[in-house]
Formats: structure tokens, sequence, C-alpha cells
């Protein structure tokens, strides 16, 4: 890294906004990108997507990534509400029940950074107490979703996000069968949806109007960064713990601060999780406890989720169980 760039506190919010079209403060407020990047094609469905793809300018592509501060995350337990990265999620895709794009595990704490122990293994942490993990799809590079989708219904963008066209899904499960995160969900039947979804025009990039019998997972929202916004889970986490930025640029945001990518991660020592299987996530983690938020290890649980299904939900919708 050059002399020339400027340490993560000379990044000004300004700067911030120029060179990622990033969130203000709060997250909430519309940022522009550059217009060439602003006035891009967005892709209908999975065929389109290569012609959208040449279509843009000659600036180079945004490479998405998300890392997740574990030490500030305490599952909202101090908000004494449902995790509010979830419910917003939840709120903002018109995720039916009970499917969760991202969704908070609760682990046993490990000695090793990384190292995650499931809450029902037989083996004793030498760590006594917890930590929430705020699970989105991981974006792989590597994708073994990808990988196995006999219909290409499933691919990842120039900009490395992983997406799905529900219109030549076939249903199959496979991509479920293969990712190793368990981050996508199908719909067994007339998902329980408002009526309000059916307005917004169709593209993969935010996959609505939601369909019956397809598969579905978080979209990291590039359509909401290319307007200079956040994603619906960092703008609305009360603890700043989840950061969206691009690779590229070497810049991520909270909403309430800039960091240098590259410098942060390195800094706090951020792991990638099950990175001993190679896909290659664009999720890191930065790992603790909820520390930074005042949590003590040994308050187990978070609140249950909500979703809109208290809405206009359209008739003949149906409600399941959740499936692996």
């Amino acid at each position: 890294m050059s002399d020339d760039k400027p340490k993560n506190w000379d990044i000004s919010r300004r700067k911030m906004i120029k060179m990622l079209g990033g969130a203000t403060a709060a997250g909430l407020a519309v940022g522009y990108l550059p217009k060439a990047l602003r006035a891009e094609p967005v892709a209908e469905n999975a065929a389109d997507f290569q012609v959208a793809t040449d279509a843009e300018s000659s600036e180079r592509l945004r490479q998405w990534m998300m890392i997740i501060d574990l030490r500030r995350c305490d599952g909202c337990q101090s908000q004494g509400t449902p995790p509010q990265c979830t419910e917003a999620c939840n709120m903002g895709h018109f995720v039916p029940k009970p499917m969760q794009w991202i969704e908070v595990y609760e682990h046993e704490l490990s000695r090793d950074v990384g190292e995650i122990a499931p809450l029902d293994s037989s083996t004793t942490p030498p760590i006594e107490g917890t930590k929430f993990m705020p699970t989105p799809c991981m974006q792989c590079q590597n994708a073994p979703c990808v990988n196995v989708c006999p219909v290409g219904a499933t691919w990842t963008t120039p900009e490395g996000i992983t997406l799905i066209d529900q219109n030549r899904c076939i249903g199959c499960r496979m991509c479920m069968a293969a990712c190793p995160y368990e981050r996508r969900s199908f719909t067994w039947g007339e998902p329980p949806t408002s009526h309000a979804a059916d307005f917004v025009e169709h593209s993969v990039e935010h996959q609505l109007p939601i369909q019956k019998g397809v598969v579905y997972k978080c979209d990291f929202c590039p359509e909401m960064a290319r307007a200079g916004r956040l994603p619906f889970c960092a703008s609305s986490c009360p603890q700043n713990a989840i950061y969206y930025g691009d690779l590229e640029e070497d810049l991520a945001s909270n909403g309430d601060e800039v960091v240098r990518v590259s410098e942060f991660l390195a800094e706090h020592s951020a792991f990638r999780h099950k990175e001993e299987l190679r896909t290659r996530p664009r999720v890191y983690y930065i790992d603790g406890h909820g520390e930074l938020a005042g949590r003590d290890p040994k308050t187990h649980g978070t609140m249950p989720v909500r979703w809109n299904i208290d809405l206009d939900i359209k008739d003949g919708a149906k409600n399941w169980e959740r499936s692996s």
C-alpha cells in the first residue's frame, strides 16, 4: 500500500460518499455514486446479466464485501429486541416466514480465533459463555452452490455477488445441499408475503416477487449499494457491528465510521467462516462476544425473530417449517 493513501482517520465522510457512494452516519439518507456507476443497467434475469455487464462504463467494477465485528454484536440483548439485522432484512425484502436471509447463530466460545463449537457439542469449550454470529450469504468466490446448479440459475457476478434467477430455478435444491453455511431456503408453499411485493419490478438483484417452489437467499443488496445506501442489516444494527464496503476502493463503512479494509482486517486478525473449505467468502469476521456492547457472554439467547406476515398477506399463502 502506497504512502500517499489516506489513513483511517483521514478519510472524511465526503470522501467516502465520493469513492464508495456511501451512506451517511445514520445509514439512511441517500448518497450518490459517480454518474457512470449509477447509470449502469440492472439485469432482470440471468440471460440479460452479461448484456448489462458489457454495457457498463469503463470504470472499474465494485467488489462488494462485508465485515461483521463480533465484539460489537450482542444479539440485540441490550435493546430488548430480536436481532435487528434479521428483522430489517425481513421487512425490507418481504422475506416470507420462516426464512431468514441473515440469521444470528449462537455459538460456544472457543480459544482459537475463528474456531466455532456448536451449542450441542459434547466437548466442553475452554472458555465459558457464547457469542452471536450474524450469518448472511457468504458470497463465496468459489461457491459450491454455483458449481452444482444444473441449469445455471445461480452464478457469481463480476462484482463478486452470488445471485439466483428464480425464473430459471427448477427447484432441485442441489444448491441447498451444497452450501456449507446452510444459507439457502426453499419456498415449499405459496409464500406468505404482502401484496405490496407484487408491485416491485422483477430483478435477480432483489428477488421480488417471491415465488413458490424455488430457492432464495441473501442477495447482498447490490442495488442499494449502487444507490449509495447501506444494506438493511448494516443500517439497522444498533451496535454498528456490520460494515459494508468495496475491496477495490479498500474502504468499508458501518454508517458511523469509515475504515481502510486491508488495515482493519489485519489489525483485528479477521477471519472467514469455515475458511478451510476454500470457498473464499466475501464476509469477514472480527472475533468477539459482544464485549464492546457490554455483553456478559454467559447471558444466552435472543428474542424470536418477527416477519411482516401481519400485513396484508396474499390469499392462499401457506406456512411451513424450517427444512435443511
